[in-house]
C-alpha cells in the first residue's frame, strides 16, 4: 500500500479487530472461570501495546491517521467501520490460508471484498505468497 497507493494527503485508519474466541475456548477456562478474567486482562494489555506500536508506526512514517480497535467478527467489523468512517478505500492483508482452511474458516478478505461499499485492495505479503 505504502509503495504503490498511498498519497501524502491520505488519512489512514489502522483497524485492529481482536478475536477473543481462542481465549474463551481455552481448556483452562473449563477448570477455573477466574482464568478467563486473567487471560482477558493479559490480552487487553497486549492489544494496547500493539495499538501503541501501530500509532508510532504511523507517526514515524509521517502518515496522518489514527488507530482503532473494535471487537467482533473481523469482516463485519471492517465493513461497518469503513462505512462509519466514510473511507474511500479499504486495504487488507492476506494471510495466505490454503483452500481447505479458507473454505472451512472463511476468509476475511473474501467477506470484505463481497460486502464492502467501497473498493477493496488486498495486499499479499511476498514472503507468505511465494509460488
Amino acid at each position: 500500500f505504502m509503495k504503490n497507493v498511498h498519497r501524502k494527503t491520505d488519512h489512514v485508519i489502522l483497524l485492529y479487530v481482536p478475536e477473543y474466541h481462542t481465549i474463551i475456548q481455552s481448556p483452562m477456562v473449563m477448570t477455573d472461570v477466574s482464568v478467563v478474567t486473567d487471560l482477558l486482562q493479559e490480552e487487553e494489555k497486549r492489544i494496547k501495546c500493539f495499538l501503541e506500536q501501530l500509532g508510532q508506526t504511523l507517526k514515524s512514517a509521517g502518515i496522518g491517521g489514527k488507530v482503532k480497535s473494535v471487537g467482533g467478527t473481523p469482516g463485519e467489523v471492517i465493513c461497518k467501520v469503513a462505512k462509519d468512517e466514510q473511507v474511500h478505500l479499504t486495504v487488507l492483508g492476506s494471510r495466505g490460508m490454503g483452500t481447505i482452511r479458507r473454505t472451512l474458516l472463511g476468509s476475511v478478505s473474501d467477506y470484505v471484498m463481497h460486502h464492502s461499499h467501497v473498493p477493496v485492495l488486498i495486499c499479499k505479503h511476498p514472503d507468505t505468497h511465494k509460488h
